[in-house]
C-alpha cells in the first residue's frame, strides 16, 4: 500500500510541475484568469532635431503609450539636420527620421522615401533689428543680412526680397551657420537675418522690442509650402512595410494627442532635447498641427500630393533641381503607408 501511495504522490507531483512550467509565460488577472504576458516590443531608432516641430508627435506617441500599443519601442537619437539624418539611415544606424523642408530635395532624388506627412511648418523667419533702421521689408535695401545658404530660410528670404522688388545685389548677404547667425544678430554685426526656430526665439529674447519679424513661412504658404516629413531608406521601406504601418499608427496617436495638449507636449519635448521649457513652449506656433483624421482627408482630396508637387517646382526655381529631375510624387511618397495606418 505504501508503494502505491508513493507512486500516486510522484505522479501528482509530476503533473504539478508540468502545470507550473506551462504557466511560466502566463500570468493571472484580478479574476484569476490566465492572460498572456505583454508582447516583446520591436525597437525602432528614430532621428530627430532638437526642436518642438521635430519632436512633438514622437514624444506624444511615446509618453501616451501610442507606440507601445503598436508593439514598438522608440529610441530617439538627436541630429543637427536632415541631410545628416539621411546619411545615417543609409549607413543603417538609424531606421526612420524627421526632416524639414530643405532636405526634401534628397527624397526627390531617390535617397529617402517619405512614409508620413508631418506638418506645414512656420519656423522660418526673416528678422530685422529696428535699431539698424529696418522696420519693414523695403528697408532691407542696402542692409547686411545673415543667411544659411541651401536652407528653407534662404527661400523665405528670396521671396521676401522679391515682394519688395529687391534683388540679391540690392543687399549684402552673409552666409553663416545657424549658431553664427544668432551671434551676429545679437552683437549687431548684421542688420537682419533669415533663420529658423529655435534661433528665432533666441534672437527675439535678446533683442526684445528691437526685433521685428518681417516675414515667415505662412506669408508665402501658397507659393512655398514648408513641408516636414518622416522618412525612411527605400530598402528599409521595402523590407519593413508592416512595421512602418504600425509605427505610423503610433505616430498618429501622438499627433492626435498633441493638438489639444501643446504645453504638456512642449514640456516632454524640452526634456528630451535638454532645452528650457519656456523656450520650447514658444515654438508651439512653428507649425500647422493637424490630427490624423485631417491628414487622411488631405490625402484623399489630393492636397498633400499638391504640396509635394509645389515643393518640387520650388526646388527647380531655386536651381536645386533641374526639370529633368522632376518625378511623380508617388515615386517617393508612400501614401499607402499613411492610408493603411488610418484604417
Amino acid at each position: 500500500m505504501k508503494k502505491i501511495i508513493g507512486a500516486f504522490i510522484l505522479i501528482v507531483s509530476i503533473f504539478m510541475l508540468a502545470a507550473c512550467s506551462g504557466d511560466e509565460d502566463a500570468s493571472t488577472n484580478e479574476d484569476g484568469e490566465e492572460k498572456e504576458e505583454s508582447q516583446e516590443l520591436t525597437k525602432v531608432k528614430v532621428a530627430y532635431m532638437p526642436n518642438f516641430a521635430s519632436l512633438n508627435a514622437l514624444v506624444a506617441g511615446v509618453e501616451t503609450g501610442g507606440f507601445e500599443e503598436e508593439g514598438i519601442e522608440v529610441e530617439l537619437v538627436e541630429f543637427a539636420d536632415g541631410p545628416t539624418i539621411i546619411a545615417a539611415m543609409e549607413s543603417g544606424s538609424i531606421d526612420v527620421g524627421y526632416i524639414g523642408p530643405g532636405a526634401h530635395v534628397l527624397s526627390v532624388q531617390g535617397t529617402a522615401d517619405i512614409f508620413a506627412f508631418a506638418h506645414l511648418g512656420n519656423a522660418d523667419e526673416v528678422i530685422a533689428n529696428t535699431d539698424k533702421g529696418v522696420n519693414e521689408i523695403a528697408d532691407l535695401k542696402g542692409k547686411t543680412i545673415a543667411v544659411a545658404s541651401g536652407t528653407s530660410s534662404e527661400t523665405i528670404l528670396n521671396m521676401t526680397l522679391k515682394e519688395a522688388g529687391l534683388k540679391e545685389s540690392d543687399v549684402e548677404l552673409m552666409d553663416m551657420d545657424a549658431s553664427a547667425i544668432v551671434t551676429a544678430m545679437i552683437s549687431g554685426s548684421v542688420d537682419a537675418a533669415a533663420t529658423w526656430s529655435p534661433n528665432t526665439t533666441a534672437i527675439k529674447d535678446e533683442l526684445d522690442d528691437n526685433a521685428i519679424m518681417l516675414s515667415n513661412n505662412i506669408r508665402y504658404a501658397d507659393e512655398f509650402p514648408s513641408i516636414a516629413s518622416f522618412i525612411v531608406n527605400p530598402k528599409y521601406a521595402e523590407e519593413n512595410h508592416d512595421l512602418l504601418v504600425s509605427f505610423t499608427k503610433g505616430l498618429y496617436k501622438g499627433m492626435d494627442y498633441r493638438v489639444d495638449n501643446l504645453d504638456e507636449v512642449a514640456g516632454w519635448s524640452a526634456k528630451v532635447a535638454a532645452l528650457d521649457v519656456e523656450s520650447v513652449e514658444k515654438e508651439t506656433n512653428d507649425g500647422d498641427w493637424i490630427t490624423s483624421e485631417e491628414l487622411l482627408e488631405m490625402i484623399e482630396s489630393g492636397d498633400v500630393e499638391k504640396y509635394y508637387e509645389a515643393q518640387q517646382e520650388n526646388f527647380v526655381t531655386e536651381e536645386r533641381l533641374t526639370e529633368d529631375e522632376l518625378v511623380p510624387v508617388s515615386d517617393y511618397v508612400l501614401f499607402d503607408i499613411m492610408e493603411e495606418a488610418g484604417e
